[in-house]
């Protein structure tokens, strides 16, 4: 890999988009709280990380590679831990209180 602006410029852009990310997925493994994140939001994040790693990794490998890796597993740890912290949880105490769609009396 050559030691061009461009590729630099790279590097330190995904360096800085990893460490942006990090406090989220840090608070989020710690605390199990996941309530304020919007399930269609992870879903669709994780849809759209999939239909671009197509793009991504047609091309030579390089710091858009690691930075989309990156992304490809946070939003999958994400849309993990939701699904087992907020989504499970919910369905089983709907499922407790007798209630197959969600209502609770």
């Amino acid at each position: 890999m050559e030691s061009s602006l461009p590729v630099i410029a790279g590097m330190i852009s995904t360096l800085l988009f990893m460490v942006a990310a990090m406090p989220m997925l840090l608070k989020a493994f710690r605390t199990q709280d996941m309530s304020s994140y919007s399930l269609g939001h992870i879903v669709l994040t994780n849809a759209g990380n999939l239909i671009h790693a197509v793009y991504v990794f047609s091309m030579p490998p390089g710091p858009l590679w690691m930075m989309h890796t990156f992304w490809l597993v946070s939003t999958a740890l994400m849309l993990t831990w939701y699904l087992r912290y907020e989504w499970l949880p919910k369905r089983s105490r709907c499922r407790e209180a007798g209630s197959p769609h969600g209502a609770t009396t």
